[in-house]
């Protein structure tokens, strides 16, 4: 797997740890629940399930970056594979967020075209 792909791949890892902590430690503050569009008297009904989605968040990106690492270090095929498939699945997270609510185009591009990037990367070079 290239370079480049493991280093976007590594960085939409990254993006996804940052939305653990606006889902999971900070969702309660105005800053964090206004990026997710929530009304602030809805963000108390909200908190359980936004921590739960967290740490979704989290967990993909630990194994991207465990990927990620494992292939620098040669565990072939299991790094590459974690890197594909954490890929995969924040690509498909963010079309089906776009196809249940197409108003949340950014959000879906934020969310799935870094790893979309390091999946063409990878499958070109």
């Amino acid at each position: 797997m290239p370079t480049v792909s493991l280093v976007l791949a590594a960085i939409a890892a990254l993006l996804h740890v940052y939305f653990w902590v606006l889902e999971s430690l900070v969702f309660r503050s105005p800053r964090a629940y206004r990026v997710f569009g929530v009304r602030q008297e809805d963000v108390e009904g909200l908190v359980f399930s936004m921590w739960n989605q967290g740490f979704y968040n989290l967990f993909l990106a630990l194994g991207t970056l465990v990927g990620v690492v494992g292939t620098f270090a040669g565990w072939e095929p299991q790094g590459p594979t974690l890197v594909v498939y954490g890929l995969l699945f924040m690509i498909g997270a963010a079309l089906v967020l776009l196809v249940k609510q197409p108003s949340m185009l950014r959000a879906a591009l934020v969310q799935g075209l870094l790893p979309l990037i390091a999946l063409i990367v990878a499958w070109i070079w």
